[in-house]
């Protein structure tokens, strides 16, 4: 086969070098690169290696003949190395259980040896095709979460925004990015505060060490001190390996802490002694390991009032909040919706492969209008269904179907005195008329008293 036919690129992990030595027979005149192993353990190191398209695992390994548990392991292994991955397994002893465990368990298909030739060429082509989309709406994906921060590349931003309220963000990031100070990022859901928490990572003199982050917002809690501190074969029942934390493994470079606000009073006690001693001891572990990390964290949590009411660490919020960031919802950045959506109109057009789409008059109306209490998240999945669904290259108001909500409502009341002030003097300006006098009235304060509150 002429070499610019050769399609994909193959790690195959067999403890049968007999095995090995057939599929490499096979597939090396079909794909571009293809590397061979019996040892699981030098998974990281073929990874690094190729990257490859497609993972052939073997299920059953020495340890444990038949029930497939080993493999089990290395395809969680790999999965949590990169969770696009496609992995294929492979097995002599095969069972509908298995199949069905295999696919829940994160696989992309299950292959019974002996194999038939022409099956598994389909199979694994398959698997190089399904590869190469997964990771071509990755990068998609990560253009548009950079896009709703509102950076660009990671080196280069690329402000996509001019309100006010972005420019000063974008002022305390240039100022702050390149020292060591730990940051915390506030601001609702959907804000972009993950891409600050990059960009601050990127255009440090960290940049060139790792960048590892952690939503503890979806780790269950029991395994909290596991993720962040890691731990020693043997320390739990499923510990069959020791394991490096997140903590170990972005020493020298950034650590984020997504959703710090859920972390349990316990482990905050245990991540203030780390950060002040600059050192961690894994679950199970007697050994101290030095560490040197970057903080930054992010949640949508009022913090301080957290700690009013004991939920939250004095101390810790101290330790975390040397520069606070709070990022703006969208529905305070004007302009900037119809710059964000003309942006994410450009990419999904491309996408999806649609004529030239522009905003019609009525639809930024209604685009700036609207509320988005999802802000820049809300905004893009907005933008993404009128996309698919237009019907001309020009998008109107009817093409965007958006849900109209209050945000006072039985589940989530207004507590904050600020705003409920503000709607109060808003309400009693509208049935006055303007009238400062009536208002002041209807507020049972004093004329004086509202003027000051109308120019705060």
């Amino acid at each position: 086969m002429e070499e610019e036919k050769k399609k994909g690129k193959v790690l195959v992990i067999d403890d049968n070098e007999d095995i090995l030595f057939a599929l490499n027979l096979l597939l090396k005149p079909l794909v571009e690169d293809i590397r061979v192993t019996s040892r699981p353990e030098q998974i990281d190191k073929f990874y690094d290696l190729i990257h490859p398209d497609v993972v052939l695992l073997d299920m059953n390994y020495e340890r444990d003949a038949i029930s497939g548990e080993e493999g089990f392991e290395w395809l969680e292994h790999i999965l949590h190395r990169d969770p696009q991955a496609v992995v294929i397994f492979m097995t002599a002893y095969a069972d509908a259980d298995k199949a069905v465990r295999a696919l829940k368990s994160g696989a992309t298909d299950f292959i019974t040896k002996p194999w038939d030739n022409s099956k598994l060429l389909a199979t694994l082509f398959a698997g190089v095709e399904l590869s190469r989309e997964r990771h071509k709406n990755r990068l998609l994906e990560q253009r548009m979460e950079v896009a709703a921060s509102p950076f660009g590349a990671a080196a280069a931003p690329t402000i996509i925004g001019e309100s006010p309220a972005m420019r000063h963000v974008l002022q305390t990031v240039a100022q702050v990015a390149a020292t060591d100070a730990n940051v915390l990022i506030l601001g609702e859901n959907g804000t972009g505060k993950d891409v600050i928490a990059r960009q601050l990572g990127a255009l440090s003199a960290r940049a060139s060490k790792p960048f590892v982050s952690i939503d503890l917002g979806s780790v269950p809690e029991q395994l909290f001190e596991s993720e962040l501190f890691g731990y020693e074969k043997g320390a739990f029942t499923d510990a069959r390996k020791s394991k490096a934390g997140r903590m170990e493994t972005a020493n020298g470079g950034t650590l984020f802490l997504d959703e710090i606000g859920n972390l349990p009073l316990p482990l905050q006690a245990k991540l203030l002694a780390a950060l002040e001693r600059r050192e961690i001891s894994r679950l199970g572990g007697t050994q101290a390991t030095s560490i040197d990390v970057r903080l930054i964290c992010a949640t949508n949590a009022d913090l301080h009032r957290e700690v009013e009411e004991g939920r939250f660490r004095e101390d810790l919020l101290y330790r975390i909040n040397t520069i606070e960031i709070t990022m703006p919802p969208l529905r305070d950045r004007g302009e900037d919706i119809i710059l964000l959506a003309e942006h994410f109109l450009s990419l999904y057009a491309r996408k999806y492969n649609k004529v030239s789409l522009s905003l019609n008059r009525d639809a930024r109306q209604k685009l700036l209008r609207h509320s988005w209490p999802g802000n820049v998240r809300e905004l893009m999945h907005a933008v993404e269904r009128a996309v698919l669904l237009a019907k001309g290259p020009g998008l109107c108001a009817a093409d965007f179907v958006l849900k109209e909500t209050t945000r006072r409502t039985a589940q989530t009341p207004i507590l904050n005195l600020e705003r409920l002030e503000q709607e109060a003097i808003q309400r009693a300006m509208d049935v006055a008329g303007g009238n400062i006098s009536k208002a002041a009235d209807l507020l049972g304060i004093t004329r004086y008293a509202l003027y000051r509150k109308l120019n705060k």
